[in-house]
């Protein structure tokens, strides 16, 4: 019987277990996927502690790769025997294998390999959708200055790389100078090492005074403040994750002071909320991959049976880039 990392209640890493899960045939639009890699998130994090609640008992992971084994009837875009990589809801992705709705799954090309395309599909994705489609008013064109929160992370590395091959200006932050280190490496024109440099200075500096057009801020309640404040007039702040906390209450009142700011809280479900879009997005990340533009690094791999260990090591800061978990 495959096994699976459940949860039966919220809390730490120490709530995940390692079970065996029955696991049957396919519905309608739906297929059974036999794992070879998993991606860690930190949305699973959230998942794991109850900040995004799901019915539980609940088998954590939204991101994976591996080989359909059958395919349940309306299913057309993939068959038995298919390479295949998503990053989808409902969670469940921390298995050996699963059954699944089929919409977000796609077809892998054969010149990525599975733990590649486990450690970059929700990554790589959220960073195709923040650059390509969460942008301010007024655009991005090449030369502009975005500011990127843990610059050195999985979604992170990736959007150094993409911003880059678009000719952005990205400015990265991150906790360390070996992590700033990374990023830049990766194609951070700018990087702020935010545990010894006052970040909205540094941005300011960088920027001769302006601020940058757009802040893609992962990191939540401890940065908020300081990225408004980072903006220019009619600049974004796009929010995508609190990984120090959720953002607490604002007065809307307070943007118009800041520069008439736009805010957003964006989400990677919103965007593939279909298979056509799913599709679209892949087509994308797959050509930027595939032409060497972006390089997905993977610096932690663990056995599925220690995914408990990669939840602390997550949450302490210790990993860099993509982390995946071999079933």
């Amino acid at each position: 019987m495959p096994r699976a990392i459940q949860i039966t209640a919220y809390g730490g890493p120490e709530q995940m277990q390692l079970v065996d899960l029955a696991v049957g045939e396919p519905g309608p639009d739906e297929i059974r996927i036999r794992h070879q890699a998993c991606g860690l998130n930190f949305i699973d994090v959230y998942q794991r502690t109850g900040l995004y609640a799901n019915p539980l008992p609940l088998t954590l992971g939204m991101e994976g790769a591996g080989i359909v084994e059958a395919v349940g009837e309306g299913v057309t875009h993939l068959r038995a025997g298919d390479r295949a990589a998503y990053a989808s809801n409902p969670p469940g992705s921390y298995s050996e294998a699963r059954v699944m709705p089929a919409k977000n799954v796609v077809r892998l090309p054969d010149g990525i390999a599975f733990d590649t395309a486990a450690g970059m599909m929700l990554k790589g994705l959220t960073a195709q959708y923040l650059l390509k489609k969460t942008r301010p008013v007024e655009g991005l064109e090449a030369g502009d200055f975005v500011l990127f929160h843990a610059a050195a992370g999985g979604v992170g590395l990736i959007a150094c790389q993409w911003a880059r091959a678009l000719g952005l200006q990205l400015i990265g932050t991150a906790g360390s100078a070996a992590k700033c280190d990374l990023a830049r490496a990766h194609g951070a024109a700018h990087m702020i090492d935010y545990s010894r440099e006052d970040f909205v200075a540094r941005v300011k500096d960088i920027t001769g005074g302006r601020g940058v057009k757009v802040v893609y801020d992962s990191v939540g309640k401890d940065t908020w403040e300081g990225s408004l404040n980072c903006l220019r007039p009619f600049g974004l702040m796009a929010s995508f994750g609190n990984a120090s906390g959720p953002v607490p209450p604002f007065a809307p009142g307070s943007l118009g002071p800041k520069g008439s700011i736009y805010v957003t809280r964006q989400t990677l479900f919103t965007h593939i909320a279909t298979r056509e879009a799913t599709q679209a997005m892949a087509d994308d990340l797959f050509a930027v991959v595939g032409s060497g533009a972006v390089q997905i690094r993977i610096d932690q791999r663990y056995p599925l049976a220690d995914a408990a260990q990669a939840h602390r090591d997550l949450e302490a800061r210790k990993t860099t880039g993509s982390t995946v978990l071999l079933p």
